[in-house]
């Protein structure tokens, strides 16, 4: 069994995406050419272990708070010359890299993220591109994704607008 281990401050090459640490809660719409739009809850929580990336995990609910939708999770890396990566799993049978850039400007960040691998199981969903836009401003975390799937071209599928919870 692993011992409990005192916090440690975030690895120093991913001290720029510091604000991102904790929880944060919020609402979002969806919608898709195939699909009726809705709406849905959204939790999302980046932390770290003192290693050179962040961890991530996400979850949505019906927008009553019913039932379960979505979940995802995975790790955010940050490289040299304002590069990053997210690497995520999906319970849909899909996994997804995505490569960008990172922005820091001040109180904000902003991550330009689109896909340059997606794996899927032999039951997901034809899933063919996807991108994300992330943008960071004081306690507010918000987010669109863009997706090419079920042979629709990419384009835009959720938005969200998150407050930090802690």
């Amino acid at each position: 069994m692993l011992e409990p281990q005192t916090p440690v401050a975030p690895h120093p090459d991913i001290a720029h995406l510091a604000p991102l640490l904790g929880t944060w809660r919020g609402r979002g719409q969806g919608e898709y050419p195939t699909i009726e739009s809705f709406e849905y809850l959204e939790e999302v929580e980046f932390g770290h272990v003192g290693r050179p990336f962040l961890t991530y995990r996400q979850r949505t609910r019906s927008a009553d708070g019913s039932r379960p939708m979505h979940a995802e999770t995975g790790y955010l890396r940050a490289l040299p010359d304002d590069r990053i990566e997210l690497i995520l799993a999906h319970p849909t049978g899909i996994t997804e890299i995505c490569e960008g850039t990172l922005v820091a400007d001040g109180a904000g960040l902003r991550l330009e993220l689109d896909s340059t691998s997606i794996g899927r199981s032999s039951t997901a969903k034809s899933v063919t591109g996807l991108g994300r836009t992330l943008t960071l401003d004081g306690d507010t975390l918000s987010y669109t994704l863009r997706m090419a799937a079920v042979e629709q071209p990419l384009q835009h599928h959720l938005a969200a607008t998150m407050q930090r919870a802690n």
